[in-house]
């Protein structure tokens, strides 16, 4: 069942290939969507595809890539129209 969900990353999640690695994991699982820094210093991750595959690349998400530390994650349920492909702003 296809399904979007928006997450809000908090932690040192901004200069450490969060973008990047998001963008590689969501297109491993065959997800559409984008991963863009917040002035606020979070990350937001917008995506689209099979709920088991979120649910895989939220896991993903809760620790990032190596140098990321990751103190929080928010979930929402995001009901606009999401582009197909999956891009880095």
């Amino acid at each position: 069942m296809k399904t979007a969900a928006r997450f809000l990353v908090s932690g040192r999640v901004q200069g450490v290939s969060f973008r990047a690695g998001t963008r590689q994991q969501a297109q491993a699982l065959g997800l559409d969507g984008i991963a863009r820094n917040l002035e606020d210093g979070r990350v937001e991750v917008i995506v689209h595809g099979e709920a088991a595959a979120i649910d895989t690349l939220a896991q993903w998400l809760q620790h990032g890539p190596p140098n990321a530390r990751v103190e929080r994650i928010r979930r929402e349920r995001w009901l606009a129209p999401v582009e197909a492909g999956f891009s880095v702003a």
